[in-house]
């Protein structure tokens, strides 16, 4: 066993938490309850072999990146922690040639060059494997050559060194080649979906799907379709990969036959939008189980009750600059008029905004979508 570390956006640890329990990967969702388990701002951290590992990065829906916690040690002096460093089992990590990507932070410590550190880490490396590999930029790299990235926190003069066992960001989930204006990050949107109270059976309605983020997570969601299964993984270029373990995963992880009965839909009034929607679905095998459609908002008829998950326009995020008082004001209308009973989820960045609509919301979570800080508000609408 060791210690696991699952990155999520800070607001969405109580979700992670929730699908870590669920998967079976922790005994419960109480903290107390989990002497192995500590909840913090931006993840979870447990205890767990490399089945767990391979089966967060397979079926979590709300995380960013899975990280295996190689060691802690005091590092007050340069060539403290270049001695310490190379005490740890690189190997394990790092295949011959294999290039390596380091993201460091330091916080209140001695050590609090940021280059300087990576410096001695790099050097430290090289100092366990009897070769210096290639300290390469993550993000400049193509996803046929990608470097193993490590992460190193120095808080304190405490020094804490992961492996990051993800590869891209888990929210990239392999379906999404095409965008509209201001795509919503999966992760995000599964936290929506999750923070709504949808059951899975009811109706839900995305009225600004834009790509089709939203509505795709949802069907995902309500077939057990695994949200990693379309992507590779940095573990599975790792030495000691298991392939025997990963195919076990994988075998569990398929759905039987679909029994969920949710009516599903997307519109979006920007044709394009739908159709790129519409591909990002097929893509993401869940086409079959939603229907999208291009109308504005007040052409939108509901035939039952159930759920709306939305993330409207609020202007930063478009970059439109047009005043949308208008449009939440007639959001708010067709709500009411059409909507009574309905639960709604809201992602927005201005309460004055969510105020013209009219309807009664409970802001829920605070979030960032694009680094935009923004506002989760949920409620039943009334009329």
């Amino acid at each position: 066993m060791q210690q696991v570390f699952i990155s999520t956006e800070p607001g969405l640890e109580a979700f992670t938490l929730r699908e870590l329990y669920e998967l079976g990967l922790i005994r419960s969702t109480s903290t107390a309850d989990n002497h192995d388990v500590d909840r913090m701002k931006g993840g979870i951290e447990f205890a767990g072999d490399y089945n767990a590992v391979y089966q967060a990065n397979l079926a979590l829906r709300t995380a960013s990146r899975v990280l295996i916690r190689m060691g802690s040690f005091h590092a007050a002096a340069f060539s403290e922690l270049r001695k310490k460093a190379g005490r740890l089992p690189w190997e394990r990590y790092l295949n011959p040639g294999q290039s390596v990507a380091l993201k460091v932070t330091c916080h209140k410590s001695k050590l609090y060059h940021q280059n300087a550190v990576a410096e001695r880490v790099i050097g430290a490396i090289g100092d366990r494997l009897n070769r210096q590999p290639q300290l390469k930029d993550v993000t400049e790299n193509v996803k046929s050559e990608m470097p193993q990235l490590f992460i190193v926190r120095l808080v304190n003069n405490l020094c804490t060194v992961s492996a990051d066992s993800s590869g891209e960001l888990l929210h990239r989930r392999g379906y999404r080649l095409e965008t509209a204006k201001a795509p919503l990050r999966e992760t995000l949107a599964a936290g929506m979906i999750m923070a709504s109270g949808w059951d899975m059976q009811s109706p839900l309605i995305d009225p600004f799907c834009g790509s089709g983020t939203i509505p795709i997570e949802a069907a995902m969601m309500a077939n057990r379709i695994a949200p990693g299964g379309n992507r590779r993984f940095a573990f599975m270029d790792w030495p000691d990969f298991a392939p025997d373990i990963w195919q076990s995963v994988l075998e569990k992880s398929k759905p039987s036959a679909s029994d969920s009965k949710a009516v599903i839909l997307g519109s979006d009034r920007d044709a394009g939008a739908v159709q790129t929607a519409q591909a990002n679905a097929e893509r993401a095998g869940v086409a079959e189980w939603i229907d999208f459609f291009c109308r504005a908002v007040s052409a939108i008829e509901p035939t039952a009750t159930g759920w709306i998950a939305t993330n409207p326009p609020y202007g930063l995020r478009t970059g439109s600059g047009k005043d949308l008082r208008n449009l939440y004001a007639q959001f708010g209308n067709v709500l009411r008029a059409r909507f009574r009973g309905w639960h709604i989820a809201i992602l927005c960045s201005d309460r004055a905004l969510l105020g013209n609509l009219g309807v009664e919301l409970e802001i829920t979570h605070s979030l960032s979508n694009g680094g935009i800080p923004v506002k989760l508000a949920v409620g039943v609408v009334e009329g």
